[in-house]
């Protein structure tokens, strides 16, 4: 078993430069097969999530070349092939196939997908905006089968807001006949990344970004080249470590109107963060406030660095208050941190953190953001050495992180 190994109490300093945003990577590839010709994604992470999109698409028949961060998927050869287990099952956002495989070929078998498991997060929405453009969705022994004779557009109103939906209904919608308007629609910068691939590929999409989408369908759809925006929970996470350490470092290729809401709450906390136009520097300080922290759909403070903020938040002076109105049971790091020393405690929503000392132990990931976690609070112990399993999941999301970390000056290294 492969374990990451970390000596803590060094401050992180240096620069360390953003990767391609994995939540937008892992639409993005699907919605390439709407093409009919050749689609080049520029600034792809190197990340396991990634690589397994790839062999599906490879699996349906698309040419897939991967050079360096440039990745050209050519669909001409696409077949709309039944996908009940497989690839499908490793990782969340496998879903995706089904919007996408629905506006190319107006039908789709895919089995339900897997990835972290921090909670059940059901496909209603995502069925809810199938059926709405005309398709009959019926489950088939655990696997999803969509089939539409016609895609024709529709209004269709969000029960809840959601990223995985809100993108799911726009690839099938995007080939559709007629006007698609989606309502109460998620606003995160990946549905405006995906939304400008697909314009650039001949879509008619307007108002990605706020809570109203309009798409007018098109019968075809070509090949174009895209550059994927940087990941900003990447960011935000040596933002995090940074901070946590007492370091100094300068988190460059970002966005930082993205990290509004982080910087925003480190500020309050007591850390020094300076903007620039696309970086941003975190100068780490002796002593931080204790400060609540409420995680929210964009662009409130993003859910997927709620886990590595509990770990800051071990490090402020007095009782943070941290709740998640996203995921109601995102807490799977906390018993691991409580290994390390941590005083936490979850009561529904939220998890109330005192500051204190936390010690090396041997932890385990139980998710990709439980990973992270991990890794912030392994790099503020002073004395021993801090043991993390897990690390499958840790490879879903963070390109290159041990190199990263060891040119900003931490001792750590992988082990088995």
């Amino acid at each position: 078993m492969e374990k990451l190994m970390i000596r803590g109490g060094r401050p992180l300093r240096g620069t360390v430069s953003i990767s391609g945003a994995k939540n937008s990577a892992i639409a993005l590839l699907p919605a390439a097969i709407l093409a009919e010709s050749e689609v080049r994604l520029d600034n792809l992470p190197h990340i396991s999530d990634v690589e397994i999109y790839k062999q599906l698409l490879e699996e349906l028949g698309c040419k897939v070349t991967w050079n360096e961060d440039t990745l050209s998927i050519d669909p001409a050869d696409i077949q709309s092939i039944p996908m009940p287990n497989g690839h499908v099952k490793l990782l969340r956002a496998s879903y995706y196939l089904m919007g996408a495989l629905l506006g190319r070929f107006g039908e789709a078998l895919i089995g339900m997908p897997g990835g972290c498991n921090f909670e059940p997060r059901p496909i209603d929405q995502h069925i809810k905006g199938f059926e709405a453009l005309g398709a009959v969705v019926t489950n088939e022994h655990g696997a999803i089968r969509i089939k539409a004779q016609e895609l024709r557009g529709a209004r269709i109103y969000m029960d809840v807001v959601s990223v995985g939906a809100t993108i799911n209904i726009m690839l099938a919608a995007a080939r559709a006949k007629g006007s698609t308007i989606i309502e109460n629609a998620a606003k995160e910068p990946e549905i405006i990344d995906v939304a400008t691939l697909l314009n650039a590929m001949g879509a008619k999409i307007k108002g990605a970004g706020t809570e109203t989408i309009r798409i007018e369908g098109v019968s075809s759809m070509h090949g174009c080249r895209h550059s994927i925006i940087s990941d900003r929970i990447q960011a935000g996470t040596y933002m995090i470590a940074a901070a946590a350490t007492r370091g100094d470092v300068i988190i460059d290729n970002i966005i930082p109107k993205h990290l509004e809401a982080l910087t925003a709450k480190l500020q309050e906390m007591g850390v020094h963060v300076y903007e620039m136009d696309e970086a941003i520097r975190v100068v780490g300080q002796p002593d931080y406030e204790a400060v609540d922290v409420k995680a929210l759909v964009y662009p409130g403070f993003a859910t997927d660095l709620q886990s590595p903020m509990t770990s800051l938040l071990t490090q402020a002076s007095g009782v943070s208050i941290l709740s998640d109105y996203v995921y109601s049971n995102r807490f799977k790091h906390v018993p691991e941190l409580s290994r390390m020393g941590a005083q936490i405690r979850v009561e529904g929503r939220s998890a109330i953190i005192e500051g204190g000392r936390l010690n090396a132990a041997k932890v385990r990931a139980a998710d990709l953001r439980a990973g992270a976690a991990l890794v912030v609070a392994a790099l503020t112990v002073d004395e021993g050495v801090t043991e993390i399993t897990g690390l499958e999941y840790i490879d879903r999301g963070y390109e290159r992180l041990v190199e990263h970390l060891r040119d900003l000056g931490a001792d750590v290294w992988r082990e088995g």
